[in-house]
């Protein structure tokens, strides 16, 4: 099967590529957008980024394995990335990840075998002060932050709400 945008995300594609003086420029919203419709950044996604985008496809293939915003393997319906940088890894990071390990079902650097999550490490989310934290990537393209983590109950009624999350998402690595 050929990678092909759906006719909502064509729309988008040509309504995001009409906002930058040029394709290159596009490039990172564009891979935001094959994300959300492919699930994954796949190298025949980046091809077919780079035959849309008229760009040389080493050019893609540099910013989507520059940033790790971008899934270049299938991860669950739910992203869990925990931010282990020094705040939050003073703060309880590593504790937050083994009770995640614990209550997800999932290790560090796997994703569940019922596609349902994925649990990663992540550098600075930026939120010092709220340590320790996750961001939650959806396969729906939404990405949730979570911050305050440093008692388990409060963890416990985040997992809860993406559990009750989970029907609704399509599983990332089916969609292409």
């Amino acid at each position: 099967m050929a990678v092909e945008f759906s006719e909502k995300a064509d729309a988008e594609f040509k309504e995001l590529v009409s906002r930058y003086p040029n394709t290159l420029a596009a490039m990172l919203p564009v891979l935001h957008l094959a994300q959300r419709e492919f699930g994954w950044i796949s190298v025949e996604v980046m091809d077919y980024v780079a035959e849309r985008l008229e760009v040389h496809p080493t050019k893609v293939l540099n910013a989507a394995t520059f940033y790790t915003m971008y899934n270049k393997t299938p991860v669950g319906k739910c992203h869990v990335q925990v931010c282990t940088t020094l705040s939050c890894a003073i703060r309880g990071g590593y504790e937050l990840i083994e009770h995640l390990e614990e209550k997800l079902g999932v290790k560090l650097g796997e994703t569940r075998e019922d596609g349902a999550y994925t649990l990663s490490e992540a550098e600075c989310l930026a939120s010092c002060g709220t340590a320790p934290m996750f961001q939650v990537s959806y396969s729906d393209g939404e990405i949730e932050y979570f911050e305050n983590l440093d008692d388990q109950a409060r963890v416990n009624q985040v997992i809860e709400q993406l559990n009750a999350r989970l029907a609704s998402l399509p599983d990332p690595r089916k969609m292409h």
